[in-house]
């Protein structure tokens, strides 16, 4: 492994210098705090549009227990003035994303047909200047109805309910597949459909004859700039095969699909375990980057890296980065026996020297009981834990690692947990919402943790091209007394500018967020 200055470096404290706060190059701007009609509500979707202006789509509810009642539409000038809004009074059943194209708005929503007999993908349209819905039916799969339809953990799923789908959209956001696994009489059936964001179908494909062993889940997609060749990566579980103590019930997969068929590629090198696989297109080159255990109980011991053939899927290099004692350390101190698990792919970046630098986070559910309203129920935990963040050269290999300590924990709505990233040319910045001053855990190492304000503080975080971290807080509770959507920026790569939606009860307000 190549040594460099990020790994020279000592400890992750010794990075993180106060007086390096002013190296970060980053302000921001508010827009006004206005009144909101909707107490309860879901930032759904967000776009900017084709004259620059900025669509936030929110699902809101009322009643109780708290259901969807309708979504509100809002478009704000580059100026961040709230220039007008809409209320569409249409809850739906299941309303799965939005998007904006060409000065139209789409919500994508999935329907259960008594009279058809059959789950239904419906668009609905307006033109963003002249609010009038319509609806028309995008896909139709006849089926029995069932309790929960989408597929909402994509990270481990069963099918057995008789009908399973999912919708996933490209980093890009030009286009979106959809998959579903239903019945027909006693038979399974496994359809795959590609869509661009104009909502013609590019690709129709029967993958049914591959689930006769294995079940899929697809985690992440990449799509050809043409639409015309779909990379669908994703775990498949074993279905007859038997195991030994040793051995893991899936294995990742990356399937190709075409006009002239599909095509297999499966990672299951011998002692290793590869997990969390990204597929990363880039002109004729297809990249998987991911990490790795040596054992199948998803404890990480580094990084790695595949060079495939884009057209037949062929391996053509790889290569495979253990993380280093400094990481190690940097992570868990002097922690005996402590591995990493439970991580997902959040960010890639490309460098003006052809590496590329991406981030992970751990995370993972836990239940626990909820005694609040006078009874005992049992909810969901959704912990936003560590941050990793890592480049590798050209070639795959690894000159940096680091972790950036985090701890956070919510039941509710996920958008103000976890982090949003973005980079220039060189320098990767990290947003979270932390408490007033990070928690020194030990003479090294300190942790960014939510802390019990009702608006915590948005930190930045940068990653230098040598892996130094500096840090400062960017936004203070007492200047932004709303807590600040930290996870759903519209991030806009030309200008380097990052919109963040901040929200609680009756009031709202943006921050515009630039790199000076």
């Amino acid at each position: 492994m190549k040594t460099s200055k990020g790994l020279a470096v000592l400890l992750f404290l010794t990075t993180i210098i106060v007086s390096q706060a002013q190296e970060i190059p980053l302000n921001y701007v508010l827009g006004e705090n206005n009144s909101d009609r909707y107490k309860f509500s879901t930032l759904l979707a967000s776009a900017t549009s084709s004259e620059n202006e900025t669509v936030f789509i929110r699902t809101y509810y009322g009643g109780y227990p708290l259901s969807p009642k309708g979504h509100f539409i809002e478009i704000y000038d580059t100026d961040l003035n709230l220039i007008r809004d809409y209320n569409y009074k249409y809850a739906g059943e299941h309303m799965v994303d939005g998007f904006v194209k060409n000065g139209q708005i789409y919500l994508l929503e999935l329907v259960y047909s008594v009279e058809q007999r059959a789950y239904q993908y419906v668009i609905h349209q307006s033109p963003l200047h002249e609010f009038n819905f319509t609806e028309r039916v995008l896909l139709s799969v006849h089926s029995k109805e069932v309790n929960d339809p989408l597929a909402v953990s994509k990270y481990n799923r069963n099918f057995g309910n008789g009908f399973s789908t999912t919708v996933h959209f490209n980093d890009e956001r030009s286009a979106f597949a959809i998959t579903v696994h239903h019945r027909e009489g006693r038979d399974e059936k496994y359809r795959m459909f590609l869509y661009g964001t104009d909502l013609k179908q590019q690709l129709s494909y029967d993958f049914t004859e591959q689930i006769a062993e294995k079940n899929y889940a697809f985690e992440n997609i990449e799509v050809s700039t043409d639409l015309k060749t779909l990379y669908l990566m994703g775990k498949a579980f074993f279905k007859k095969k038997r195991f030994e103590a040793s051995e893991r019930k899936y294995q990742y997969e990356l399937v190709k699909i075409a006009v002239n068929g599909h095509t297999i590629q499966e990672f299951n090198d011998t002692g290793r375990f590869p997990e969390a696989l990204k597929p990363i297109l880039t002109g004729d080159k297809l990249k998987i980057l991911g990490f790795y255990a040596d054992r199948k109980d998803n404890r990480y011991n580094g990084l790695v890296y595949f060079n495939l053939n884009p057209s037949s899927l062929n391996i053509n290099s790889n290569r495979y980065n253990p993380f280093s004692d400094q990481f190690m350390l940097d992570k868990f101190g002097r922690e005996v026996d402590a591995e990493l698990k439970n991580l997902i792919f959040k960010d890639v970046h490309s460098t003006p020297d052809n590496g590329i630098v991406f981030s992970a986070e751990e995370y993972f559910v836990t239940k626990g009981e909820d005694i609040s309203g006078g009874g005992t129920q049992i909810t969901e935990r959704y912990h936003y834990n560590d941050i990793i963040v890592a480049k590798l050269d050209a070639s795959g290999e690894m000159e940096w690692a680091r972790n950036i300590n985090k701890a956070e924990v919510t039941q509710g709505d996920a958008s103000y947990a976890s982090y949003s990233a973005h980079a220039d040319a060189n320098n990767m910045y990290f947003f979270i919402n932390s408490g007033e001053n990070p928690q020194k855990m030990s003479k090294e190492r300190i942790m960014f943790k939510q802390g019990y304000s009702r608006n915590p503080n948005m930190f930045v975080i940068k990653v230098d091209a040598d892996g130094g971290l500096t840090y400062k807080k960017l936004v203070d509770d007492k200047d932004v007394r709303l807590p600040i959507m930290v996870s759903r920026p519209i991030i806009d790569k030309i200008t380097n500018n990052l919109l963040f939606y901040a929200k609680r009860g009756g009031r709202k307000q943006l921050v515009l967020v630039s790199m000076k």
